[in-house]
């Protein structure tokens, strides 16, 4: 018999320890990060501004298509900055997994702040969490248009395995959103990078209140 009361959703974890848990996935989510830039190599917060790739990152964006082409991905969607399209169209170009652009998978917009130094940026993190970067967007914000995407990935891909490519806050978002975790403690903690995180989408799964995933202004 599965035991109850289960944490996190698709964790099997609970405070009794590991346990099989029953959950109707709608979606299993990969997510990888759209890969290394100029701005990256010169210490920038790109922000809302395109990028471009550097050597390195183009490489890079080949070996996620070799890793992912033949993952049993059904689509791939990405976010419409031009440092996730170039990554997307080196990895999966010559391939037939369909590719979609969507704006809601952006890194945070920081407003007046795009392309500023990440020694800044690091400065100000924590004080975004619901207050917006001069003429940008907050955290918050930022988890609001992915839960909306997600409400329709739910309803529009049961039972598929899609890919999504973005930024660092677009992965904080998921954090929050999918797996529980406080998304304070994921905008303070340190960037990790690696081969992808995996999210379990619920069937039917919907937004989160206004109290609980956007105070936005």
């Amino acid at each position: 018999m599965c035991c109850q009361g289960a944490g996190r959703l698709g964790s099997g974890i609970n405070d009794r320890g590991p346990c099989l848990v029953e959950v109707a996935v709608a979606v299993a989510i990969v997510f990888e990060t759209h890969s290394i830039t100029t701005d990256n190599e010169a210490g920038l917060a790109t922000g809302w501004l395109d990028g471009r790739l550097s050597e390195r990152g183009k490489v890079l964006a080949a070996e996620l298509g070799q890793r992912r082409r033949h993952d049993g991905i059904a689509a791939v969607f990405a976010s419409d900055l031009g440092r996730s399209v170039e990554t997307v169209e080196l990895a999966f170009g010559a391939s037939s997994i369909p590719v979609h652009l969507d704006v809601r998978l952006r890194e945070v917009d920081y407003g007046a702040w795009n392309g500023m130094p990440v020694s800044r940026l690091e400065r100000e993190r924590v004080r975004r969490i619901s207050q917006p970067f001069p003429d940008g967007e907050s955290y918050q914000q930022v988890v609001t248009r992915v839960a909306g995407f997600l409400e329709e990935l739910a309803r529009d891909r049961d039972r598929a395995r899609v890919l999504l490519v973005g930024h660092t806050a677009t992965r904080w978002a998921l954090d929050h959103l999918l797996a529980g975790a406080d998304l304070a403690e994921v905008v303070e903690a340190p960037f990790g990078w690696q081969e992808g995180w995996a999210y379990a989408l619920p069937a039917g799964w919907r937004r989160p209140s206004p109290a609980i995933g956007s105070a936005d202004p």
